[in-house]
């Protein structure tokens, strides 16, 4: 879980400048790589949690959490801005997995 919490850390340190193009596609690219990388936290922070109490809850949790912690620090960073609807991206992506998870096990 560490591991890819860097990992995101790393790739929203990049200045804008250094981020690839996708032409037309490129607001649905990156908005989806948001979803897909704060799912598969999600999937990893229910792991480190899952023998506690309320474990997707935690994990839910620790993602939305770090998601706000990562959208102020591109606050920080040249030519990228923080955002809400990022964050609402990135808990719907967590939330998405967690049900997922839940429904797998049901």
């Amino acid at each position: 879980m560490l591991l890819w919490m860097a990992a995101i850390f790393f790739m929203s340190n990049q200045p804008s400048e250094a981020l690839p193009a996708y032409g037309p596609w490129d607001w649905l690219i990156k908005k989806g790589a948001h979803f897909l990388a704060y799912a598969l936290l999600a999937v990893l922070a229910f792991r480190v949690t899952r023998e506690g109490p309320r474990p997707y809850f935690l994990a839910f949790l620790v993602a939305v959490i770090y998601a706000i912690s990562d959208e102020i620090h591109q606050l920080f960073v040249e030519g990228r801005h923080g955002t809400a609807v990022d964050v609402a991206i990135d808990s719907l992506g967590a939330l998405t997995a967690l049900l997922l998870i839940y429904r797998s096990k049901s």
